[in-house]
């Protein structure tokens, strides 16, 4: 009797055992398909919505119809490949030219594919709200060889007379600008950063010209041939969020340029590369500039050159602010060539970190590309100029302040305050050097700056260059 209990109790408790693995199992399986279901249905939802976050896929899916979401237009649907061998020039322009009819429409380049794109014109008006959202890779022909001959060598993409665009995504623009830095004519192809004989025209990767209340924003750039991004008489610029870079020996690769383009806000970037970090070049005014991170390598950032064959070039309020320049050849920079006219005034260079810079502060109004420039009477006039929190290490093969100024028109009202600039390697602490430049410091400065005259010279404004600017 009591070993017919004992093996009741056994069969019992095996088969409770046995039930409840069973029971588990189904339950996790059951869990396991319901979150399976559930990520599927957000996929589905995230894609009627257009969601601009995806990822590669491991077989190309076919194109989403025209008629898909509304307002989106994905350059696949208009016969773009991005296999990055195509040309998917037409297919661009397919797309442009139906997003541009429709307010707030968007055109795709989505991620995992890479689109060639011969040189070319985005041309508006457009309705107001167009939408360029780059999550994939675009690029021009593979160097000089591979450009088409009917096709400007000066220039990749120009987006002409647009308002309200957005050039925005996590995509990539690669340049592709090995060859034409190899062109014989470039500075470092040469002996001793001499020139040699040939064609030199680069293209410039991305224009935007006579345009207005534009936005770019989280791009990608690497490798342009010649400047990354380039304005010219545009307004109402912002420019976020943007990762620049090439190899600190390729030739004029300007990270940002402005020309003749008022109302512009940079920040928060990231730009290294073998040139200017962001140029300023004339007619430009109410430009602020923060948080960039400039280097290694390149120019710093630079207002000029201006007044180069004699021309007029007005300046006005900028800021550049809460930024860091390292292992550069320039910090913060104007410069002009002789003999120009106009005028640089109200210019803010706050808080900003020098990493090992060669000239951290720099006023040029000799600036000259060769050696045989002759001296002229006649210069752009640089005026209230301010200089607060500059601060960090400089490169001792030149001054950590260097203001060489026009002998007929010298610079006026410059300020300094809060300057701390100390030898990267080394002890030596390099005077600064000073030409015809009037102004003064309102706290110490290390080093010591006691080479600025007081006052304002009686012929300053003789020219009246600054009235000239202002009233044109």
């Amino acid at each position: 009797m009591a070993s017919l209990s004992s093996t009741l109790l056994v069969t019992f408790y095996l088969t409770f055992t046995l039930l409840l693995l069973l029971l588990c199992s189904h339950v996790v399986t059951a869990r396991y398909h319901h979150h399976g279901h559930r990520g599927h249905h957000n996929n589905k939802k995230q894609h009627k919505h257009n969601s601009h976050i995806s990822y590669p896929p491991s077989i190309s899916p076919e194109p989403s119809p025209s008629a898909g979401d509304e307002g989106v237009y994905d350059v696949r649907s208009f016969g773009a490949v991005g296999d990055g061998v195509t040309d998917d020039t037409e297919g661009f322009k397919a797309a442009w030219d139906a997003a541009c009819q429709v307010d707030s429409a968007v055109i795709h380049v989505p991620v995992g594919y890479s689109f060639m794109i011969q040189s070319t014109i985005f041309t508006g008006p457009c309705q107001s709200g167009l939408v360029f959202q780059l999550e994939g890779t675009i690029m021009p022909p593979d160097g000089p060889e591979s450009w088409g001959s009917n096709k400007s060598k000066r220039q990749w993409l120009v987006f002409y007379r647009v308002n309200e665009l957005s050039l925005q995504g996590g995509g990539v623009i690669d340049g592709r600008g090995q060859e034409w830095w190899n062109l014989p004519c470039k500075p470092h192809k040469g002996p001793n950063g001499s020139t040699l004989p040939g064609p030199c025209d680069s293209p410039i990767a991305i224009r935007f010209f006579m345009s207005s209340n534009l936005t770019v924003q989280g791009i990608k750039m690497k490798n342009s041939p010649q400047f990354n991004f380039r304005f010219d008489n545009c307004k109402n610029v912002h420019i976020e969020s943007l990762h620049i870079t090439a190899p600190i020996w390729s030739p004029n690769t300007d990270g940002i340029h402005i020309e003749q383009t008022s109302n512009v806000e940079i920040y928060d970037s990231l730009i290294s590369n073998g040139d200017d970090c962001v140029s300023i070049g004339a007619g430009c005014y109410d430009v602020d500039i923060r948080n960039l991170t400039c280097g290694p390598g390149g120019h710093g950032i630079s207002i000029g050159s201006l007044g180069n064959h004699n021309s007029r070039a007005c300046v006005s309020n900028i800021t550049v602010r809460d930024s860091v320049i390292k292992q550069s050849d320039n910090g913060v920079r104007i410069k002009t060539w002789q003999g120009g006219f106009g005028a640089v005034s109200g210019v803010s260079f706050l808080n900003i970190h020098m990493d090992n810079v060669r000239n951290p502060i720099i006023i040029d109004q000799f600036y000259c590309l060769s050696k045989d420039c002759s001296n002229r009477t006649s210069a752009v006039s640089v005026s209230d100029i301010e200089y607060s929190s500059i601060k960090g290490t400089y490169d001792i093969r030149s001054p950590p302040m260097h203001f060489a100024c026009s002998d007929t028109i010298p610079c006026t009202n410059i300020t300094l305050s809060d300057i701390e600039l100390l030898p990267a390697k080394g002890e030596l602490v390099l005077d600064p050097f000073c030409w015809n430049v009037y102004g003064g410091q309102e706290t110490l400065t290390i080093p010591p700056i006691f080479c600025l005259l007081e006052g304002n010279p009686p012929s300053v404004f003789e020219n009246n260059d600054l009235g000239y600017c202002s009233s044109s």
